[in-house]
């Protein structure tokens, strides 16, 4: 079976979202579908910056901005750190955010019981799936509209879903098992629901509860089904400037309670999503499927895999990266930069617009792409802290050196040009690569990876990319 849910991708992914049984309907499973799909859009699509468009000047700021911040985190974390499958397939709709003032990409996600509808982020380096809530004060409560509460048209009411289950904050799960998602230890009664506080480097703040709720979704046969039990956080207090225009998060990341780990669980151990070009509007929108994608995206040209390392950067998606080569040439990197066990290491990261890579990785990249584009007047952007942006009138991307990823078992990456020559304003580019001080994690980000279908088996531990136009079959 396939579970159809829609997300938009902004170079984090928003997901409009349905609470999804982790179980599905005994009767649905007797059919010939297996996979569920979200619709992904791009976290800039007119709807999420409140129809005021935006330039690419102030969109790329934008990116940086929280490309910056999100990888300090995952260097913080990553610091802090150191049965048979079932033959249903969901498909939730995915696209670029760009139309709602965000870099990342966006899902619809139907949550509850009646099902109440959400755009959320799609982020495959975030364990838990959280959307705005109101939970402890009813809608006429003036609690609500005070100062970091939530008070908005597009909120979830867990008081009118049947299906809303809180964590018991003296279960174990909540004392011991919910840790990693910050949970709290405050327990004034047996019954009180398990509390969490994120706090992100920037400022920002999560605060809300964790209850097991049900997900409507979406299959690739045309039929619905229902994710039940699943785990998410209600949101009644969010301060910050990281999630507007957007209700929350989806959370994809390699951990035992993310979205991705228990509906790839349910539906074959994989999911998959195609990332629409980053500057597509929102009727430019792909899919995410969780569960085996059956030719649900054409490819247009040879599909590879290689290892994925589920344990080698916990919660990260890893890859044995070996060396990066521009035309056809190897560059000069040492081998420590890729090794995870030596503070290097690479990840592939759905919620970071541009490509980090570590300083020696990043040096010699930038000076071997320089040399293409040296002909054109070198232009600074203001508030774009990218090394090399030039003039673009008259570019011709055909002569763009070819730049390679190849990973230790032989497979090769070949992102597109513009992925990395990327447009920055009206006849501007730049080189899209940021760089991070040694030793540092170095992160394939959404810009390098658009334009290709990308399947994560969880169960198989492999990474499976071809090239495509992110166009259904």
């Amino acid at each position: 079976m396939k579970v159809k849910l829609i997300i938009l991708v902004p170079f984090m992914v928003l997901v409009s979202m349905v609470v999804a049984q982790q179980h599905v309907d005994q009767m649905q499973h007797q059919h010939d579908s297996n996979s569920i799909t979200l619709e992904l859009i791009h976290r800039h699509a007119p709807q999420f910056t409140n129809n005021n468009p935006i330039t690419q000047h102030q969109r790329l700021v934008d990116l940086l901005y929280h490309d910056i911040i999100r990888h300090g985190i995952m260097s913080h974390r990553r610091r802090a750190k150191e049965e048979d499958p079932l033959t249903a397939s969901i498909k939730m709709p995915l696209a670029s955010g760009r139309d709602f003032g965000i870099g990342q990409y966006i899902t619809s996600f139907k949550v509850g019981t009646p099902s109440q509808k959400f755009w959320l982020i799609v982020d495959t380096g975030s364990d838990l799936t959280w959307i705005r809530c109101r939970y402890r004060c009813s809608r006429g409560d003036r609690s609500c509209t005070s100062k970091g509460r939530i008070n908005r048209k597009r909120v979830f009411h867990a008081p009118l879903s049947s299906s809303f289950s809180p964590v018991p904050c003296f279960s174990e799960m909540c004392k011991v098992e919910l840790m990693n998602l910050f949970s709290l230890t405050t327990c004034p009664t047996p019954i009180t629901p398990c509390a969490y506080d994120y706090r992100y480097s920037d400022g920002s703040a999560a605060m809300g509860v964790f209850a097991n709720e049900t997900v409507s979704a979406g299959l690739t046969n045309g039929r619905k089904t229902r994710l039940h039990n699943v785990l998410i956080g209600c949101t009644d207090s969010f301060q910050g400037p990281t999630l507007q225009n957007v209700d929350g998060i989806m959370g994809l990341a390699n951990t035992k309670y993310s979205f991705a780990t228990n509906a790839a669980a349910t539906f074959g151990g994989k999911f998959s999503y195609c990332l629409v070009d980053h500057l597509s509007h929102l009727n430019a929108t792909n899919y995410i499927i969780f569960g085996t994608n059956r030719n649900q995206v054409k490819v247009s040209g040879n599909t590879r895999h290689t290892k994925l390392e589920l344990d080698a950067i916990p919660s990260f998606y890893a890859v044995n990266v070996i060396g990066i080569s521009v035309g056809n040439k190897m560059l000069e990197i040492p081998m420590q930069v890729w090794d995870a066990s030596e503070g290097g290491g690479t990840i592939i990261d759905s919620g970071t617009s541009l490509t980090f890579l570590a300083d020696p990785a990043y040096q010699a990249v930038m000076e071997a792409l320089k040399v293409s584009v040296s002909k054109y007047q070198r232009v600074k952007l203001d508030g774009v802290p990218m090394e090399y942006c030039f003039n673009s009138t008259g570019f011709n991307g055909s002569l763009v050196p070819k730049l390679i990823i190849h990973f230790d078992d032989g497979a090769r990456f070949e992102p597109h040009w513009n992925s990395y020559v990327i447009a920055a304003a009206a006849e501007v580019r730049c080189l899209g690569f940021l760089p991070a001080r040694f030793p540092a994690l170095s992160v394939i980000g959404n810009i390098m990876q658009q334009n290709y279908l990308w399947e994560f088996d969880l169960k198989g531990k492999r990474l499976v990319f071809a090239p495509s136009s992110c166009n259904s079959s």
